[in-house]
């Protein structure tokens, strides 16, 4: 239901575009997010955007990351400058909506980025 496009393999100090659409069965989404896994380590948040636009980042990622997202369309973007081998991990696309005072959160299946030195 959240298909992710983008990632690959670039150099330190390059660029990547990731992109995360939801499928109309997932409508009214409240959060949008992205979230990342590296061996050995806990997911941890790397950005977030509500409905009306305002984010939240990682410090870590401060500067060199853009989310945005595209309401019309259910997607959510990730813009990465500027890699450092430590961004290396998979990425996950994490959506939320809310249905009757619940909230449902939707995953992504992770698209790999690896940061080469």
């Amino acid at each position: 239901q959240l298909v992710e496009s983008g990632g690959g393999l670039v150099q330190a100090g390059g660029s990547q575009r990731l992109s995360c659409a939801a499928s109309g069965s997932i409508f009214d989404i409240n959060t949008m997010g992205w979230y990342r896994q590296a061996p050995g380590k806990q997911r941890e948040l790397v950005a977030s955007i509500v409905r009306g636009g305002s984010t939240n980042y990682a410090d870590s990622v401060k500067g060199r990351f853009t989310i945005s997202r595209d309401n019309a369309k259910n997607t959510v973007y990730l813009q990465m400058n500027s890699l450092k081998p430590e961004d290396t991990a998979v990425y996950y696309c994490e959506v939320t909506v809310l249905r009757d005072g619940i909230t449902i959160e939707y995953w992504g299946q992770g698209t790999q980025v690896t940061v080469s030195s």
